[in-house]
């Protein structure tokens, strides 16, 4: 039968256990709550537990047919119903009943009809039409009211299309209206809604029919969608199904995403308290037990499960324990708020409207529509609050009437519909079958939001969308995880997906889940649309019916068409929240300022009036100033003016005031190095963004927001750093007006300077300005959005100065944003590069002390981390007595802005606390414990130090016209109170300089010693030391520092409905601290004992361990076992301001009745008696409290004594009972002031804003941290990962960049382009770094360092040494040329004798040439270094680069871009490969080199015609004279220096045309051609790749002869002689890099007197100048000197030398054709070529008026050759000893060319070889053909076998030793016997193989004359593939 119910239970049992169950379910743990109709009917459950089972146990209620077409309507098992057959001859067509007449709701809308008394129409809907409602009458009895409730069981209906009447039963029904049902038919499932006539007349569709108690039973579907599927713990969470009363442990600590609890604001959207944690009763609310377990929201991450109410319900339920771990930190999704693309106004926070569009819908942006609703009169005078309504879904109906007193927001609107965009973020992957979340969730899951909602808490949008989010991502889990697989998951596989919620289940969902919360939450369910919903809203707020409800959420769900949904914020604490975070910064000015003009405040004043019993403040502060003129409190002022001898020596004066001096420390050292390397790595860039090299010096100017501190303070800094100075833009003397032309003011007078600024950097190329922009997140707007008439002047500013053409453009200017909040300027269009992005490094790395400081930096984090646990004094706090008191006056007051009623209340505050410091002990009611603490600790500061010393209080009013109030009526009251000498009240205006009293001024120039009568204090650190308030205004603080002497930051009153990550982070950087690191041990004993131990006793208004004084109030509490979670609060519970309760002066102190053993015990109890309002305190009777410290520890012995109440407030006299006394007095004198510097100030906080800051994610991430960033940026997309608290500064900005986008007013917001990397401004850079933490000194200390830099660019060290072995030359008083001579004369230099002696200085160590019998100094020529050491011990000079100078890779310039093949317009320049083959009967075999010539280099070679083959290199003629010609090709060897080498000539070279051939390795021509593309290189055979420099000037001689040859065959076809084509090449060292000339002056009287001067010139004029010498093809080598600074005039009198040349000299390779280079050699291979050319018989030209430089350049060349030992790959040192050994000895063989290890061994151990040598300078060692260094303290006799050979006569000369060096058949048996021997002289040959050792010793018969033993024979350590070189020694007979 249709109405038996198997099981039936009354009505009251149903309500109750339907009641648990859904309490159970919102708030279990367990992974499946019991369903509720486990409890009330006999049948089993289908399913198993998740945690059993894993997974459903079948799905077939899911697949059932209803289902399909209607979401979750049953997951009880199917009923097997069988239909009876119709009767035959009947109609069975769906829509109409058996008699055949149209039941469907669409055709019989228009007719009538005929209803019976006590019936009603309603639709039912037959399953084979979805689309169709069927109209039925049916008894209204049957039907449920609107309640749900009341209906009776059973069925009375009448079919309205035939007509038939009187069906008893649903089943026989149904039959008859054709529903063909294959379950139980039943009239909960069918009857669907009413039908209702509309104003046509039509039949519609109405209201649902509410089947709350019944439908509910026939629905175990729904249910088990609520409390089973969406309450499953993940599988593989471990935890136990039951309910537990311990602690659960996470389930998964470890996952980074999903669990976080963050909350970002969109605009301003208000970050209001959204998890705060409530005191109930005096004691932590449950909610905040739990949150101390750390349980996060992965222990239930399904849709529902993440919106379980964590407080606990407003009566306690059966079921629920207190300690069920609870989700509390779950909702961290932002608001995207691409609405705002729309809305282009920078409105308020909630909203991106202003405040004028949305208090009423005419400029509303949601189109009204329907009919319109009314508000009515007066609802805010009955309401006490403007509700706000938030526009949900569909349509949404006018308003009319009293619209000024609500207000409408489109953010919920605009929330819901970025939420059904979620799945567009996957379908670039393709992933189009993810469907979007749907209305009907969206608004459920809002009202589960909503009823967890706590009384005190604001509903954040950002937590909603987390929440979608959440949802949608859980329900496509398998999908999702196939395309994201980067974002980590938190959330497991759910068994089996979520079944829908259908528009039809929704209004009963919803009722059901705010049936838990008092009525906190409200349901409206209307028939047709929202508008009858807000009437009955309004009507039910007029009639006063929702007093206890915050919200009211309006349903019109009907099935026709999508649900219209609102929602109004009704609670009249959530609505002021929320209306004023709608409020832009300058239209909360506005507000405010209009109800300061028009004298609304004046009802708060008189409100304030009637607290106080005694009468008006205002007549008890006349009444006490009458009292006391004439004898003015002095204990409380005397202390200002004269020293108090408190301590025992009397001292006059505090010796604790220090300026701080101006240093660097450490860590702005390593951000200033950060920056320059990243100013270095925009140079290195290929881009060609920055030209360092072309820059001389720097110049600068620095942009401040327009704040007279600010720029003051920036002066300040910029003064005493010194950097004007040392970068040279200002000379001594400096002046405060020269100063200021390198600040720049953002105001209305800006842009002249920076206009004066462009032009400067227009007008000086070589200078590279850096624009830094301080503050840099101040003022982003558009300058297009500030050119509006209702925008101030200087909005935009920065946009236009900034970002204009000019400075984006000049390549002389780099911007560097400086900002402590750079979010704003990390947005997807930002202009910085991630690259250019510097963060202030973080002090410890993996718990290293990076950066060692004596100061330890106190931010955020650390002012977070004082709220934790174990500390023992929280710096972060908020004032329960004061919110309170906010609070009431704002439910009285609803009218006024809650800034005028916050200012005015903390104003009251702080004006009774002052008069309770002074004696009117009653006023100590009217004040908060927080406040009076700060009073009295300020007035009582400067009596603590002999020199008056105080504290500093600064209390922040960001509204300007309030700040004025407050410093007003505070100044009054201190006047009142003869308090104007005690401390000073400042009014900090942004727009003007700090005004202070003469007493003061005077006081501050005694303290920092100032002589000067004019100085004020212009900065706020200047205030050092100055008992004073400071009212800190503006809207946002401006980059203003604060002093050490700052002990309290009370930020009470700033904005907190309307948060943005910047906004907060900047308030709380005000308190930002440098406090000693030195802290623990610097710190008085009373610090000890407070820090130390923390189960110790501290006071709150004592922190600073001051005296306790008369008034004192507060409680004392152990600072052990803080929870972060508790609200520190100082009073620990709510006190009204007329309510505080204080001990009678009698009572105990309850601190000193505790032993120092303190339990944990005690202290829960404590603070149990403190929660309940036993407030402790110390009275005015107790001693100091350091005494009370010092004699609790001595508490046994000795018994504490209270001082009389005749006692003055300070004295210590009756305290000389205890023991230690005397030695703690020291210490209550102390200076507050440096207390104070030695720990960081204490913030007092809004709650709202408490709350946000100390609530934290799984992560630990501050919930702050995830707000919206500024408030001119927006998210991106809803779609975004988690921050996490482990996220690097750099992750953070490249988080931010992804996630975040600029809004229409944001100046980046048009920075779009294509090609992403386009938009980067390439010399932009970025440095950020928390707050005061030193950042001004950092980029002071990068302009310094750049600048040196630059200086250093255009420097370099060159070699600057005398010249060597001067004493040797022949002192002759004949000049062959005159100091004036220009060119040498041929003939007389035939006459010049040769100098055999070298004088370059790189040759110190090398061996003396002995010329004639010498009379040589026996002067121990040892060795005064090892080669190895001449790098680093060779003298250097730095010199300044001239415009000739030489380049290398570095050098970057418009010039010689062209010349380099870098320029970006053109081509990479080609090369071709071609080989160039000749044939040398030397080397016995054709060599083959090869040419890379680009193709720009071409026209120097000629080429055959048809093959293009390389024939030979082009040569000009002898007789060519050209200005721009240089006619010698220079040809450069060079090995390991392609970067530094200095092979750009350009500028050398004067932009002559020139031939420049490098010529390098073959391994090393891949690189070489990599960094100079357009040189030619000239590539050495592979058999040379580990020869040394004599293969390469050997080369390059021979191909320059051998193309001299051909050459002269191809031009003798042209008509040309050979002796016309010029035969000269220039050999040049890759570190030649400048080149001078000495001018001399012969214009004196005598032809001997001169003057010189040197300069340094081109290589062109050089080279040019020698090349016109006469006769210059008559030389073979010509030279130059090596540049010294100590050149004297003897050294440049004779204008010309014949002597050794090197590093630059020009080669007549036609005349050396028979002179060859050594291509074997390594070392000296240009002194033993100078010799042979000598021998020879050629001349030999030193141009001494000129001089070549050689840079130091520490890599490459010599130093490329590492020995090595052949075997083990070890770097083991091998000593010069071990470089020879015994031929077939078992030596370790060394990986290097024999003849290298010859040489080196020679130079250092050759004294072994030749020991009679050894210092025997008049005895030389005879060295036949070759000249190889023996080391300096042996000397050589250079000797050629050539015949006709120019030598040394050897007459009178007898030889030390014998050298042969692989001699050729020159040198024959009679040669030798020309030449003398001492006795016992050493014979050493060397040749290639031991045959040839042989042969030498037959062929030269040196048997005769020398004796040979076998164990002389040596060889070099070198393997036998490696062809070793063999010794052979003798002794002369």
């Amino acid at each position: 039968m249709g109405n038996s119910y198997a099981g039936q239970l009354k009505t009251t049992r149903f309500e109750e256990v339907l009641h648990n169950s859904i309490e159970a379910s919102l708030r279990s743990n367990n992974l499946v709550p019991r369903p509720i109709f486990s409890q009330l009917y006999l049948e089993a459950e289908q399913q198993l537990s998740s945690l059993e089972a894993g997974s459903r146990a079948d799905n077939e209620e899911e697949e059932e047919e209803e289902e399909e077409e209607e979401g979750s309507e049953s997951s009880s098992p199917p009923v097997s119903y069988q239909v009876k057959p119709p009767p035959e001859g009947c109609c069975t067509t769906d829509g109409f009943c058996q008699a055949g007449k149209d039941l469907r709701l669409v055709s019989i809308s228009n007719e009538h009809i005929e209803v019976p008394s006590g019936f009603l129409l309603v639709g039912a809907k037959s399953p084979n039409l979805p689309d169709h409602l069927l109209v039925c009458a049916v008894d209204k009895r049957f039907l449920p009211d609107d309640n749900g409730r009341n209906a009776l069981l059973g069925f009375s209906g009448n079919c309205v299309g035939c007509g038939k009447k009187g069906f008893c039963y649903f089943t026989e029904f149904s039959n008859h209206i054709n529903l063909k049902l294959t379950t139980q038919p039943k009239k909960q499932k069918h009857l669907k809604y009413y039908l209702v006539r509309n104003a046509q007349g039509a039949l519609t569709k109405g209201s649902v029919i509410c089947w709350k108690g019944a439908e509910f039973r026939g629905r175990q579907s729904s249910t088990s969608t609520c409390s089973s599927t969406l309450f499953q713990f993940p599988e593989s969470s471990g935890l136990s199904g039951s309910t537990s009363s311990e602690p659960l442990p996470p389930a998964n600590p470890s996952a980074p995403a999903g669990t976080q609890q963050t909350a970002a604001a969109v605009d301003h959207t208000p970050s209001t308290a959204a998890f705060s944690s409530a005191v109930y009763n005096g004691k932590e609310s449950p909610k905040q037990q739990l949150m101390k377990n750390n349980l996060s929201a992965l222990t239930r991450p399904s849709v529902l499960g993440t919106l379980t109410n964590s407080g606990p319900p407003k009566k306690r339920h059966k079921g629920w324990s207190p300690e069920s771990p609870s989700s509390t930190e779950t909702w961290n999704l932002q608001l995207n708020p691409q609405a705002s693309n729309r809305i282009k106004n920078d409105g308020g926070s909630l909203s991106s409207l202003p405040h004028s569009a949305l208090v009423g819908p005419a400029s509303s942006p949601m189109v009204g529509s329907g009919e319109p609703v009314s508000v009515p009169d007066n609802l805010l005078k009955i309401c006490k609050a403007k509700p706000v309504i938030f526009k949900g879904h569909g349509n949404f109906p006018y308003l009319c009437g009293n619209i000024n007193d609500v207000i409408v927001s489109p953010l919920l609107y605009t929330c819901y519909r970025n939420s059904q965009s979620l799945s567009r973020a996957y379908e670039q992957y393709g992933a189009s079958t993810i469907q979007p979340i749907s209305e009907e969730m969206q608004l459920l899951l809002t009202v589960y939001y909503l009823v967890q909602l706590a009384a005190d808490q604001v509903p954040l949008i950002e937590d909603l969308e987390q929440i979608f989010m959440r949802s949608w991502r859980e329900s496509h889990l398998c999908e999702i995880r196939q395309y994201q697989q980067a974002v980590p998951q938190p959330f497991p596989q759910l068994p089996s997906p979520i079944t829908p919620v259908t528009s039809a289940q929704l209004p009963w969902l919803a009722g059901l889940a705010a049936s838990s919360c008092n009525d906190s939450v409200h349901i409206i369910e209307c028939s047709y649309s929202l508008a009858e919903g807000l009437s009955e809203m309004f009507k039910l707020l007029m009639e006063g019916k929702l007093t206890k409800t915050n919200y009211v959420v309006i349903i019109c769900a009907s099935r026709n068409r999508a649900i219209d949904s609102c929602i109004v914020i009704t609670g009249k604490y959530q609505a002021r929240v929320l209306s004023e975070s709608m409020l832009s910064p300058s239209d909360y000015q506005k507000e405010v300022n209009y109800q300061l003009v028009t004298g609304k405040v004046e009802a708060l004043g008189s409100f304030f009036s009637t607290l106080c019993p005694e009468g008006d403040i205002d007549l008890l502060l006349e009444k006490f100033y009458q009292e006391n003129q004439g004898h003015i409190s002095s204990s409380l002022s005397a202390s200002v003016n004269k020293p108090t001898a408190v301590n025992g020596a009397g001292t006059a004066v505090c010796t604790s005031y220090e300026i701080e001096r101006h240093e660097i420390r450490p860590f702005q050292l390593a951000v200033a190095q950060k920056l320059l390397s990243h100013i270095c790595s925009i140079a290195d860039s290929s881009t060609q963004n920055l030209d360092l090299g072309s820059f001389e010096k720097i110049d600068f100017l620095i942009c401040v927001p327009p704040s007279e501190v600010t720029y003051q303070q920036t002066l300040f800094h910029l003064w005493h750093s010194g950097i004007l100075l040392e970068l040279g833009l200002e000379k001594e003397h400096l002046t405060k007006q020269r100063v200021e032309q390198y600040v720049m003011k953002l105001d209305a007078e800006a842009q002249i300077k920076f206009k004066i600024f462009l032009q400067n950097s227009m007008q000086n190329p070589h200078t590279l300005f850096v624009l830094i922009h301080d503050h840099a997140h101040w003022d982003l707007m558009s300058a297009m959005h500030s050119l509006y008439p209702q925008t101030e002047l200087s909005t935009g500013l920065v946009d236009r100065l900034l970002n204009c053409r000019e400075v984006k453009e000049a390549p002389n200017i780099v911007t560097l944003h400086v900002t402590s909040f750079p979010y704003a300027l990390q947005t997807q269009h930002t202009h910085i590069s991630p690259y250019n992005e510097i963060h202030w490094p973080s002090s410890y790395s993996n718990g290293v002390d990076l950066y060692h400081e004596n100061k330890k930096y106190f931010g955020l984090s650390e002012f977070i981390e004082s709220t934790l646990s174990g500390h023992s004094i929280p710096l972060l706090r908020y004032d329960s007595s004061f919110e309170a008191m906010v609070m009431a006056l704002g439910k009285r007051f609803p009218r006024l802005h809650s800034a005028v009623i916050r200012t005015f209340v903390l104003i009251q505050h702080y004006s009774a606390a002052m008069m309770a410091v002074c004696g009117l002990s009653q006023m100590k009611n009217y004040t908060s414990v927080e406040t009076l603490e700060i009073t009295q600790n300020l007035i009582n500061s400067s009596r603590q130090c002999p020199s008056g010393h105080g504290l500093m209080v600064v209390l922040r009013i960001p509204c300007i016209p309030l700040a004025a109030v407050a410093y007003e009526r505070l100044y009054n009251v201190r006047e009142r109170l003869a308090l104007e000498d005690n401390f000073e009240i400042i009014l900090g205006n942004p727009n003007s300089g700090i005004t202070i009293g003469k007493h003061f001024v005077e006081q501050l120039k005694i303290w920092q010693k100032i002589e000067d009568v004019d100085w004020r204090p212009q900065t706020y650190l200047e205030l050092e030391g100055l008992p004073c308030i400071l009212i800190f205004s503006g809207m946002d603080p401006q980059g203003e520092s604060l002093p050490r002497s700052l002990r309290y930051c009370d930020l009470r009153l700033i904005n907190s409905s309307s948060l943005v990550r910047t906004s907060l982070e900047q308030e709380l950087g005000l308190a930002a601290y440098f406090v000693s690191s030195e802290i623990h041990t610097e710190k008085p004993v009373v610090n000890d004992v407070l820090e130390s131990d923390p189960e110790k006793l501290s006071s709150t208004d004592n922190e600073d361990e001051e005296i306790a004084t008369e008034g004192s109030t507060s409680e004392k509490r152990s600072p052990m076992k803080r929870e972060r979670s508790r609200s520190h609060d100082s009073a620990s519970s709510s006190l009204s301001s007329k309510a505080s309760t204080f001990c009678t002066e009698s009572s105990p102190p309850q601190a000193l009745s505790n032993s120092t053993e303190e339990t944990t015990n005690n202290y829960e109890r404590q603070k149990q008696k403190v929660d309940k309002g036993a407030q402790t305190t110390i009275s005015k009777h107790l001693p100091p409290v350091t005494e009370q410290l010092d004699m609790k520890q001595n508490i046994k012995s000795t018994q504490v004594s209270t001082t009389s109440s005749s006692s003055p407030p300070f004295s210590s006299s009756s305290s000389s009972s205890a023991p230690t006394h005397n030695s703690f007095i020291l210490q209550t004198s102390q200076c507050s002031m440096t207390k104070a510097s030695k720990q960081p100030p204490i913030v007092f906080l809004p709650k709202l804003v408490y709350d946000i800051i100390t609530s934290t994610d799984s992560s630990g991430l501050p919930k702050s941290s995830s707000l919206l960033p500024y408030h001119s940026v927006m998210w991106a997309s809803s779609f975004r990962p988690l921050m996490s608290k482990m996220m690097t500064c750099t992750e953070q900005s490249l988080y931010y960049r992804q996630w975040t986008v600029p809004k229409p007013i944001h100046m980046d917001y048009n920075n779009r382009n294509e090609g992403r990397m386009d938009t980067f401004h390439p010399r932009r850079l970025l440095l950020s770094g928390p707050p005061q933490i030193g950042k001004t000194g950092a980029y002071l200390q990068f302009l310094s360092i750049l600048s040196r830099m630059l200086i250093r660019l255009t420097e370099v060290d060159v070699y600057d040494e005398e010249e060597i072995n001067i004493n040797i030359k022949e002192e002759s008083d004949q000049y062959y040329h005159q100091p004036g001579d220009v060119w040498p004369d041929l003939e007389t230099f035939k006459k010049m004798p040769f100098d055999y002696t070298i004088h370059d200085p790189k040759y110190e160590d090398a061996s003396l040439i002995c010329s004639k019998l010498q009379t040589i100094d026996s002067e121990d020529r040892s060795m005064s270094r090892r080669q190895e050491d001449m790098y680093t011990c060779r003298q250097t000079t730095r010199m300044r680069l001239s415009k000739y100078a030489a380049y290398n890779t570095y050098h970057h310039c418009e010039q010689c871009h062209q010349y380099m093949g870098f320029n970006p317009r053109y081509q990479i320049y080609e090369s071709t490969l071609h080989a160039f083959a000749f044939s040398y009967s030397m080397l016995g075999e054709e060599i083959q080199l090869h040419f890379i010539i680009p193709k720009s280099k071409e026209h120097h070679f000629v080429f055959s015609q048809p093959g293009r083959q390389l024939e030979s290199m082009r040569l000009p003629l002898v007789t060519d004279k050209s200005e721009d010609y240089i006619k010698s090709p220079t040809f450069t060897p060079t090995t390991g220096r392609h970067e530094h080498g200095l092979f750009n000539l350009y500028h050398a070279m004067d932009g002559a045309s020139h031939l420049h051939v490098l010529v390098v390795k073959e391994y090393e021509m891949a690189i070489y051609k990599k960094y100079w593309p357009n040189h030619i290189m000239l590539v050495l055979p592979s058999i040379f790749n580990s020869a040394g420099v004599g293969a390469a000037h050997f080369l390059i001689k021979e191909l320059s002869y051998h193309n001299l040859e051909l050459e002269r065959n191809r031009q003798e076809e042209l008509g040309i002689k050979p002796q016309d084509i010029w035969p000269f090449i220039v050999i040049s060292d890759d570190s030649c890099v400048m080149w001078n000339a000495v001018e001399v002056d012969c214009s004196g009287d005598r032809k001997s007197d001169y003057t010189w001067t040197e300069r340094n010139v081109s290589l062109k004029q050089i080279l040019q100048h020698i090349e016109a010498t006469p006769n210059v093809t008559h030389y073979a080598l010509i030279g130059m000197r090596k540049w010294s600074s100590k050149t004297n005039s003897a050294e440049i009198k004779e204008p010309f030398s014949c002597c050794h040349v090197h590093d630059f000299i020009m080669l007549n390779v036609d005349l050396t054709q028979n002179v060859q280079y050594n291509q074997n050699r390594f070392t000296c291979d240009d002194v033993d070529f100078n010799l042979r050319v000598h021998s020879a018989g050629l001349l030999i030209c030193r141009f001494n008026h000129f001089s070549v430089m050689k840079k130091q350049i520490a890599v490459g060349g010599q130093r490329s050759f590492h020995i090595k030992s052949k075997v083990s790959d070890n770097p083991v040192s091998i000593s010069p000893a071990q470089y020879i050994c015994a031929p077939d000895s078992k030596h370790t063989f060394l990986a290097a060319p024999a003849q290298l290890l010859l040489e080196k061994y020679l130079q250092y151990h050759s004294h072994r070889f030749f020991p009679l040598s050894l210092k025997n300078y008049s005895h030389p060692v005879l060295s036949v053909d070759c000249y190889l260094n023996l080391g300096p303290q042996i000397a050589v006799c250079y000797v050629s076998s050539r015949p006709h050979s120019l030598n040394i006569s050897s007459s009178g000369l007898t030889f030390s030793g014998l050298l042969l060096y692989l001699c050729d058949s020159f040198v024959v048996a009679s040669f030798l016997k020309k030449f003398h021997f001492l006795k016992g002289a050493t014979l050493c040959v060397i040749c290639q193989d031991r045959n040839s050792l042989r042969q030498t010793v037959v062929r030269l018969e040196l048997e005769d004359e020398w004796q040979f033993r076998l164990r002389d024979e040596f060889q070099t350590a070198n393997a036998k593939e490696d062809r070793p070189l063999f010794f052979l020694t003798g002794r002369h007979i």
